[in-house]
């Protein structure tokens, strides 16, 4: 083991030296010390297989963006020989090529040369991206592929996974230079319904029932989308697969829970239909969950484990392209069992706009943060003004606070997590979602025991402690529908 690239043994060494020993050398004992940190490696190397070989490259995407990858290729004796070639596509998110070389490797084996590369980040984002562009990016991986000497240029093709496949997808239509297309976990419905069906799938098999999974995948889904923080949302997968043409290898992981595969399978035949292909394979690998890995927990875990014989199936795909017997003709597996289907999401409600959100909660913060505040500040100017209504006022300052501000942080953490690390779970509910819960109940019971303690009292209260309360009540008056609204108080 080393920290800082000293090893537990000289750690435990410098222990055994005497504090006298150490003022008497301790100049020289601390220049060795650094020397010792700077000569000594950090960690064993990464070694490269050797049956493989591996090149770096760099190319120009779409807008001149230079992005940077990895081919892995057969080391193979015989130079005359041509390979096909693969262009690999990750999903959603930062998309660094580490995460598909495992299974680049795995084609470079059955002897396809792969190419894997590192998503662009300019232009990408978590609120923005465009599936047009990565498309392009997809290409011009494809050309560079096309180039090298151990590659038949006409037999390259691409490779998707999830968000993956919609790029290579788009890209399969605008160039026959795309030979063939393998996707894995394509999705046929769109980014925002998709994504509500998943939720609801990761939160039932956690055992969730009631509000929480109705607000994730209904209130939260479209507040996401109607404040545009969801991108691409409404993005229609289906007009690109009608234009590809070319041989088709969709693959989806009966264990797959989140691209609804069963219903995805059946839209992008459709489409496939519709567009004249006759040259498809469905395919539903048996074991293995949305990114064609191993799973522990039918498929709700996220393990990084290829199954034995990862791309037997694709490699022989690929080869029986380019054999004598012709093209493959249409092949559809049995779809597994769906229990549910997705729900198209309805357009936001007009107290769903995202700027009535934004003062609902504005108004939150100044009625429940602004009535203990300024009570602080009076006593620190030593200013007693009557407050018989405290106790009432100060829980529904404090439940009403920490109800709207802690559902909003809870659910974006339920939305960057995809509702897969939710706590534990309570009578049905997450114990975080049934803390809210009860806070907004004990917020709305302080609201009526404040009201009624205000109109006994108003007569007694000044001006501007009736100015106070009056902002608190018109942020709790505001509390009660938007906690229902977000199911806070429902059950």
């Amino acid at each position: 083991m080393r920290v800082l690239g000293v090893t537990k043994q000289q750690r435990n060494g410098l222990r055994r030296v005497r504090p006298s020993a150490i003022r008497r050398r301790g100049s020289l004992f601390a220049v060795l010390l650094c020397v010792t940190i700077v000569l000594l490696p950090a960690g064993p190397a990464v070694a490269r297989p050797a049956d493989l070989a591996i090149t770096e490259v760099s190319f120009m995407g779409a807008g001149g963006l230079e992005l940077h990858g990895t081919i892995v290729a057969p080391r193979s004796r015989d130079t005359t020989g041509l390979h096909p070639g693969l262009v690999m596509l990750p999903g959603a998110g930062p998309g660094e090529r580490a995460e598909l070389r495992t299974a680049a490797e795995a084609y470079a084996r059955h002897g396809v040369v792969t190419l894997v590369y590192d998503k662009r980040t300019t232009g990408y984002s978590m609120v923005h991206r465009d599936y047009s562009v990565l498309a392009d990016d997809a290409l011009a991986a494809l050309r560079l592929l096309q180039k090298r000497p151990d590659v038949d240029q006409g037999k390259v093709g691409l490779w998707g996974l999830s968000e993956g496949a919609w790029a290579a997808c788009i890209a399969a239509g605008r160039s026959t230079d795309v030979a063939f297309l393998i996707t894995a976990g394509a999705v046929g419905l769109t980014p925002a319904r998709q994504q509500a069906w998943a939720y609801g799938e990761f939160l039932r098999h956690h055992r969730v029932s009631g509000s929480l999974v109705d607000t994730m995948q209904d209130t939260a889904t479209r507040q996401l989308v109607g404040a545009g923080l969801f991108p691409e949302a409404d993005y229609n997968p289906v007009p690109a697969w009608e234009r590809v043409h070319q041989p088709v290898l969709a693959l989806w992981g009966v264990l797959d829970r989140e691209a609804a595969p069963a219903e995805s399978a059946r839209i992008i035949r459709e489409a496939l239909d519709r567009g004249g292909n006759t040259h498809y394979t469905i395919r539903f690998v048996p074991a293995v969950r949305h990114n064609l890995n191993l799973s522990e927990d039918d498929g709700f875990d996220r393990p990084s484990v290829l199954p034995a014989g990862y791309a037997d199936f694709e490699s022989s795909w690929i080869e029986r392209l380019s054999g004598s017997g012709g093209l493959p003709p249409v092949s559809v597996d049995p779809a597994p069992r769906q229990d549910r289907l997705s729900e198209a999401l309805a357009p936001p409600a007009w107290y769903e706009s995202p700027w009535l959100q934004l003062m609902a909660i504005t108004l939150f913060v100044a009625g429940f943060a602004g009535y203990p505040l300024v009570g602080v500040v009076r006593r620190l100017r030593g200013d007693r003004h009557p407050t018989p209504l405290g106790r009432p006022a100060r829980w529904l300052a404090g439940a009403g606070l920490a109800a709207s501000v802690g559902t909003l942080g809870y659910l974006l953490f339920c939305v960057i997590t995809a509702a897969n690390i939710i706590g534990p779970v309570l009578l049905g509910r997450t114990l975080p979602w049934l803390a809210l819960q009860g806070l907004a109940v004990a917020a709305v019971v302080a609201a009526v025991c404040t009201a009624v303690a205000w109109g006994r009292s108003r007569p007694v209260l000044s001006r501007s402690e009736r100015a106070r309360l009056s902002l608190l009540m018109a942020a709790g008056a505001v509390f009660v529908p938007w906690a229902v609204q977000w199911g806070l108080l429902l059950p």
